[in-house]
């Protein structure tokens, strides 16, 4: 791809890269260790919810953060925290000390939500706003289902092979290159100049003192409220994606059980998974020929993807469902092709990351609180009416996105781009 020629881009892609199949290969390993430490269900559940809790305390000020500071050094900074936080998980070897393990995923989840909004807030910076920055997310969402598809797995064979030393060594490792790569891109200014906390000049306290006040009033303050404001369709985007997580969340949560009740037990988790994520791949080449308009692709895309699940879950065959999972990959990609590139190339770059934190925000309180209604409806109504009402909330999802303005461009056809080295 062309904007692989752009060097800095090409390192951060590099770097997102390796630090993504660093905490992929996590994703399995960490709970199986839980859950041959403790031989419990709930304290294994507990992994999860200490990644998504520095989310809700952090992602506001994650994006005053990465507007605010160097977003280079920051992303740096976060690789090193990844490195420190993964390494505590080798003291939490007996029940006693599995808290340990929690307080590493603490640290695991709090640098992944800084580092989220300033990769994504850095991306135009290095690439422009032009066709280029279409390329560049495409690809992220290329690498981000490839690395879905074979980390967790990979992670997970890992640990039953060699143990938790070894995924936890291998993960520092990725990390280690990441901060490498990112090391080597170019210092880029800050979007908005302000003392750096790093800074050795005799008054480093009182600035970051300072820093931490204005970080304070910035995450409470108008600008992105106003922003939003003048930006329906960013605004209307914001409400109507976050319906769509809360439907994918619950139909993400109940997969497994699905699997293993109307499939072939454990076997067809593993076909399902490995399903969806070759339709994320395929989807992500498609999804750069494709030209619509914002309402078109949003709503277009949902909708197929809640046509796909429909089929999915009421599919008489596990080859049919296969079939039909693949299908799901391929307009979702594109539904967060579209949603992300639109956000980065609609607001202003000064408060870019805090917008984005705002996203990332709402997908994780929907993706928590969807996690947690599937299965309850499920308990309750039983698993055929709980996907099937998830599908629904998915085609509502589409329905509202018709309220985007008619007439807004596809985020992908404005803008200059940048020339490549």
């Amino acid at each position: 791809m062309r904007v692989l020629r752009v060097r800095d881009f090409r390192l951060l892609w590099m770097a997102r890269l390796v630090a993504g199949v660093g905490a992929g290969l996590l994703v399995v390993a960490i709970p199986a260790h839980v859950y041959a430490v403790t031989g419990s269900v709930m304290a294994t559940g507990f992994t999860l919810a200490a990644e998504y809790l520095p989310v809700f305390l952090l992602g506001p000020y994650a994006g005053v953060w990465a507007d605010r500071w160097d977003r280079r050094r920051l992303m740096i900074a976060t690789d090193l925290v990844h490195v420190v936080s993964v390494a505590v998980v080798l003291l939490g070897r007996t029940p006693d000390t599995v808290w340990l393990v929690y307080l590493a995923m603490l640290g695991e989840g709090t640098a992944g939500v800084l580092f989220r909004p300033a990769a994504q807030a850095h991306t135009p910076a290095v690439v422009g706003t032009g066709e280029l920055l279409k390329d560049a997310n495409t690809l992220s969402a290329f690498t981000t289902g490839a690395i879905g598809l074979a980390a967790p797995p990979l992670g997970g064979l890992l640990y039953a092979t060699a143990g938790a030393d070894a995924v936890v060594g291998v993960a520092i490792g990725c990390y280690l290159l990441s901060a490498l790569a990112l090391s080597r891109t170019r210092s880029r200014a800050s979007p908005v100049s302000v003392p750096s906390p790093l800074s050795r000049t005799p008054g480093r306290a009182r600035h970051l003192s300072a820093l931490l006040s204005r970080t304070r009033a910035s995450a409470r303050d108008r600008t992105v409220r106003t922003a939003l404001q003048q930006a329906p369709a960013t605004r209307v985007l914001l409400v109507v994606n976050g319906v769509y997580l809360l439907a994918n969340a619950a139909l993400t949560a109940l997969l497994v059980p699905f699997a293993i009740s109307r499939l072939d037990g454990s076997t067809g988790v593993g076909y399902l998974l490995s399903a969806l994520g070759a339709g994320f791949l395929l989807g992500a080449p498609i999804i750069r020929h494709v030209q619509l308009s914002l309402r078109a692709a949003v709503s277009g895309g949902m909708a197929l993807v809640a046509a796909a699940f429909f089929a999915l879950f009421n599919a008489p065959s596990l080859l049919l469902a296969l079939i039909a999972a693949t299908l799901v990959g391929i307009p979702g990609v594109g539904v967060l092709v579209t949603v992300q590139t639109w956000v980065q190339r609609s607001t202003p770059g000064e408060i870019l990351g805090r917008v984005s934190a705002v996203f990332l925000t709402v997908e994780a309180a929907v993706a928590l609180l969807g996690a947690l209604t599937g299965p309850l409806l499920a308990e309750g109504a039983g698993l055929t009416v709980a996907l099937n009402a998830a599908c629904t909330l998915t085609l509502g999802a589409a329905a509202l996105a018709l309220r985007l303005p008619r007439r807004a461009s596809t985020p992908w056809t404005a803008g200059n781009a940048v020339q490549a080295d």
